[in-house]
């Protein structure tokens, strides 16, 4: 337990965020070499400059994937000096997803010292993930063939996800026409016209049930307008759409569309993640007394499994929902209970192979 711990913090203090490419390359050589360094395979990618490191064998055929990332999402310098306090790992990464990379490297190693044949296992650390995995994930599965994956993103002890919700971004841009502002009857504010236009789209998402469980929207991003004292010609919005299955996006992007003033475009869509329907996840549950399977609501790079033909569920630690905020943290049994549920899973496997 205290080598994950410590390894995770190691990892923390590698200011890996999106916009700093050279420390996630940095955090990737670290990765790299701790690997060889205990004698496992480690096989570098580099996707338009997104590095990632697979251990697996030459042909990337394994029976069960583990699969993390290294990148974080953006925060000052002090959220990357890692601390315990009451029990929990705080820092940037440390639930999301930086104890996972370290987990499945220990994991690795100790599985390989058993010299178990069965079942062959390997993992995958990819430097993209908060953006979609366009160059991590994507990419490197296609050197992958596996039986089942976990992706270590999400989910808790006591929930195993086999299903997340796919992700739509809209951009609404309005026009108007310019005019000063002492004198706005001569012109049209394109501010106020896309302020309408983002009424009319909200009223697509007025759902509510008690799981949440349907399509919803988030106003991300906004910005018109070049100086107060001049009536705005242009204004944009971005959207943040998350939707279910139950949802036909290009019905209702046109629905959308004829109700508005301004234009509206697709700028990304990735699929939902559904998982599930394999022995591997049935014989998780048989090695974690009191956990049951369950969906979350964000999304995570086990969406590209599916298009390589990949078996896959989500699961992870629990971090108190801290994702993203300024107080992210591990919960530290929970990592040494997920070391000892993947441990007993792996074991189990092979004596059924």
């Amino acid at each position: 337990m205290r080598e994950i711990v410590e390894l995770t913090k190691d990892l923390i203090r590698f200011k890996t965020m999106i916009s700093n490419t050279a420390e996630i390359h940095r955090c990737a050589d670290f990765v790299e070499d701790w690997l060889k360094k205990h004698d496992l395979p480690a096989r570098r990618f580099n996707f338009s400059d997104t590095p990632s490191v697979l251990s697996a064998p030459d042909d990337g055929r394994v029976d069960i994937l583990l699969m993390s990332h290294i990148d974080v999402v953006d925060g000052p310098d002090d959220l990357f000096e890692p601390y315990e306090k009451d029990g929990k790992l705080y820092g940037r990464g440390a639930i999301d997803d930086k104890y996972a990379a370290a987990l499945s490297m220990i994991l690795m190693r100790e599985h390989t010292k058993r010299g178990a044949e069965k079942p062959s296992l390997g993992i995958l650390i990819t430097g993209d993930e908060e953006v979609g995995g366009p160059n991590g994930a994507k990419k490197v599965l296609e050197h992958v063939k596996a039986d089942f994956c976990i992706a270590l993103d999400g989910g808790n002890l006591q929930k195993i996800v086999v299903k997340e919700k796919g992700i739509l971004r809209l951009r609404l841009t309005a026009s108007g026409k310019s005019a000063h502002g002492a004198r706005p009857w001569l012109g049209e504010n394109a501010i106020e016209n896309l302020m309408a236009d983002c009424a009319e789209i909200r009223s697509f998402f007025d759902l509510d049930a008690p799981d949440h469980w349907h399509r919803t929207a988030n106003l991300g991003k906004i910005q018109g307008g070049q100086s107060v004292n001049q009536v705005p010609d242009r204004a944009e919005a971005i959207f943040d759409i998350r939707y279910t299955e139950n949802d036909d996006l290009d019905a209702l992007v046109e629905e959308m569309r004829s109700r508005i003033k301004g234009d509206l475009i697709v700028t990304d869509k990735d699929p939902l993640f559904i998982g599930g329907d394999s022995p591997y996840l049935d014989l998780l549950l048989s090695v974690s007394e009191g956990t049951t399977t369950g969906f979350e609501h964000g999304a995570s790079d086990a969406r590209h499994l599916a298009d390589f033909g990949i078996k896959s569920v989500i699961w992870g630690a629990d971090g108190e929902m801290s994702q993203h905020t300024e107080d992210e943290r591990a919960v530290i049994d929970s990592l040494s209970g997920l070391y000892d549920r993947l441990d007993r899973f792996l074991k189990k496997a092979g004596e059924a192979a």
